[in-house]
């Protein structure tokens, strides 16, 4: 073996890189995306993306930026797809873009542009659309009833309307309005068993879904562009506490495995909460970060009103970030304390 003198330098690795990776990363979970839900999904991702470059470029202008600069490193395109895979894939084309738009104008350059935004500004645009329009937020296609792409492209211009046997609630929501609809005698178990909506173990097909973007996360930590720290907290207190109801009262809550793969649990623990500028950065911090995030989902999303907690629990931890990043700062070297 080997070994070379000091200094060591770390390999350079520029933003437009890092994004470009990112979104590779995304591909795993589109891709089972298009192939349970069909391909709206694609169409939604390049209004989405329009709209953010669009958006920045108004923004660079308006700001006296340099546009090739800001426009090439990949990051609008980057909130532009995680809204769009946050969104459902038949949202009227006008959800989508006021979304976009308002992640990329108000959470992004209001706040001074890339790197300066304190909320994560895709769900910033979630939380915001949700909010205001929460019909058309929790209408999600029933997997195995694919429209013909030319049927789910009307629907999403507005040219053919909603049609109800082809959107409801998700899994997760339908599992909530199951529980607080029924008796005290229901059972959740027997729930999950035997209605089509479920699937194996969590979301019917959603499970894949689930799976592609865990590979794709699995991925962006093997080439270090992400650490251990945030998602397996996250992911962590989410078993923790959904394990230890389930085990109290089998009957009214849902195995781990179900939180894991429905929802936006994969796609949160690894694309979301791993943002660097508005999550933490001390790994103490990051630890701290994804574990907080990961019990606000679950309380959010089994007792809140809302069909998933990811979005209003990364906020809610976007707040903190900075205290503790300030709290978990590492000891210097040769330091006890603040003392040589």
């Amino acid at each position: 073996m080997m070994f070379a003198p000091a200094p060591f330098l770390l390999k350079d690795t520029s933003v437009s890189q890092v994004m470009t990776q990112v979104c590779l990363a995304l591909i795993p979970g589109i891709a089972a995306y298009i192939w349970l839900v069909g391909p709206a999904i694609v169409f939604q991702l390049a209004i989405a993306s329009l709209a953010a470059i669009a958006a920045e470029a108004f923004m660079l202008k308006l700001r006296g930026k340099p546009l090739a600069m800001f426009l090439s490193d990949g990051s609008a395109i980057v909130t532009a797809w995680l809204i769009a895979l946050t969104f459902p894939p038949l949202a009227p084309w006008w959800l989508v873009v006021t979304g976009t738009l308002f992640a990329i104008l108000i959470a992004k350059h209001l706040y001074g542009g890339l790197g300066q935004n304190p909320f994560n500004p895709a769900m910033v645009a979630f939380a915001a659309c949700i909010v205001s329009f929460p019909a058309l937020m929790s209408q999600w296609p029933s997997i195995g009833l694919q429209m013909p792409l030319t049927d789910q492209l009307s629907v999403i211009l507005g040219q053919l309307p909603r049609i109800d046997a082809l959107s409801g609630a998700t899994p997760l929501d339908s599992l909530k309005t199951a529980l607080k609809l029924g008796d005290s005698q229901i059972d959740v178990a027997h729930l999950l068993a035997n209605q089509d909506i479920y699937g194996n173990f969590a979301g019917r097909g959603w499970e894949w879904v689930a799976a592609g973007y865990l590979f794709g996360g699995l991925w962006l930590w093997q080439r270090k562009l992400i650490t251990w720290h945030s998602p397996v907290a996250f992911l962590g207190a989410i078993v923790l506490l959904s394990g230890a109801l389930w085990l109290y009262q089998p009957a009214s809550f849902a195995n781990p495995l179900f939180h894991l793969f429905s929802g936006g649990t994969m796609l949160g623990a690894f694309f979301i909460i791993t943002d660097p500028v508005s999550g933490c950065t001390t790994p103490r911090g990051k630890l701290i970060f994804g574990f907080g995030a990961g019990l606000l989902a679950y309380v959010i999303r089994v007792f809140g009103g809302y069909p998933d907690g990811v979005a209003f629990a990364v906020l809610l931890m976007n707040l903190s970030a900075p205290l503790i990043d300030q709290l978990t700062q590492p000891r210097i070297f040769g330091m006890k304390g603040n003392q040589p």
